[in-house]
């Protein structure tokens, strides 16, 4: 006797997406988006790092006219979250990458496209450029062997109408996913990064087996500054853990810099974005705008971000889960509950606008 269908639970929370998701998606393909890089300490410290830290609430404090607009590189947004660059979405739903783009421009939060994705660039700017109170668009670019290559691809975007590129500098090769390994994980016929499709061959295959070689097409400071002449797109710098190249990044005079362990995927035992953030900020000294992800799930997580010193923050996997459960609904109400979360948790600690999120939220002086 076959069991009837029965209709999960709405989701109440990011972790509901997870769950609901995870009973939707394949195996590999569960294990592609969820895995982390060796044994996965980071990919699980850096959620249990924000959980750990606790939030000191003020109270009385005067409330009214209370929102969450913030400044992020001289524009005014509705709220600080964005959704983060993540590769091959049509993996979790048919309507892949436009859904989530789609979900955003609703919601008002920023979105990011994969040079990985599986939906041209094209196709995402013109579905969301018309809707008056979308956040940000920006293009995330994975730097190729050929440097033409990657200046056509940058041309492309801004000829699109994406306001900035995000060059992904932490993962010069792909970190040891093994839990992604195990499962057998391949790209299904007709799922592929269809910006990558004309890539040319190297012109010369690579002498040394240090990786196979493929450090030797790294992105590398030299070529921002290579990139930074021959395009008007500002760039952002996604992957910066270590102050010292937080501190190049200002020398170097990009847009802006995202404190980023790739969600765990690269470098396992890496730090927490969270440890990261607060020394990066003070590196910093205000002179450049800071994002931050990592492990982000709750609104209580985004507010301890802004009081850390970062002026919005990206969510990766969560907007997986909900694409694969609900499709650009799924996505939509993501962002919203995370919204939502944190006006409750800023009315809580008696913050009116995040400007009040300050360090003393999270140590009283």
């Amino acid at each position: 006797m076959v069991a009837p269908h029965i209709t999960p639970p709405q989701a109440l929370t990011l972790a509901d997406y997870e769950a609901q998701s995870r009973e939707k998606l394949e195996p590999g393909i569960w294990a592609y988006f969820s895995g982390g890089a060796a044994d996965e300490f980071t990919l699980r410290r850096n959620t249990e790092a924000w959980q750990n830290m606790e939030l000191w609430p003020r109270v009385l404090r005067q409330l009214a006219g209370g929102h969450t607009r913030v400044n992020l590189a001289g524009r005014e947004i509705a709220h600080p979250i964005l959704l983060a660059p993540v590769a091959h979405q049509k993996l979790a739903h048919p309507d892949g990458e436009l859904a989530s783009a789609l979900a955003a421009a609703a919601q008002g939060a920023g979105y990011v496209l994969s040079t990985q994705s599986s939906t041209p660039l094209e196709a995402v700017a013109r579905a969301v450029q018309g809707d008056p109170g979308r956040g940000p668009l920006w293009f995330q670019l994975y730097w190729q062997h050929d440097r033409v290559f990657n200046l056509e691809l940058a041309q492309r975007a801004h000829a699109a109408g994406y306001e900035s590129l995000v060059l992904t500098a932490d993962a010069p090769v792909s970190g040891a996913r093994d839990r992604e390994r195990k499962s057998g994980f391949r790209l299904p016929p007709g799922i592929g990064s269809v910006h990558l499709q004309n890539l040319p061959s190297p012109a010369h295959l690579p002498t040394d087996t240090y990786c196979g070689g493929l450090p030797a097409h790294a992105l590398c400071w030299d070529d921002i500054a290579w990139l930074q002449e021959r395009t008007r797109l500002p760039i952002w710098i996604k992957g910066v853990l270590h102050p010292l190249d937080a501190q190049q990044a200002q020398r170097m005079e990009v847009a802006g810099v995202i404190v980023s362990n790739h969600g765990g995927r690269t470098l396992d035992t890496a730090p927490t974005t969270l440890r990261a953030l607060p020394l990066i900020a003070k590196a910093l000294g205000g002179t450049l705008p800071l994002i931050v992800d990592g492990g982000i799930r709750r609104g209580t997580d985004v507010l301890k971000a802004l009081a850390l010193g970062a002026d919005a923050v990206l969510i990766g996997r969560p907007m997986v889960h909900g694409l694969a459960v609900e499709g650009a609904l799924g996505v939509a109400r993501v962002i919203r509950l995370l919204r939502d979360e944190l006006e409750i948790a800023m009315a809580l600690t008696g913050c009116r606008t995040l400007a009040e999120a300050t360090p003393g939220l999270l140590t009283p002086s």
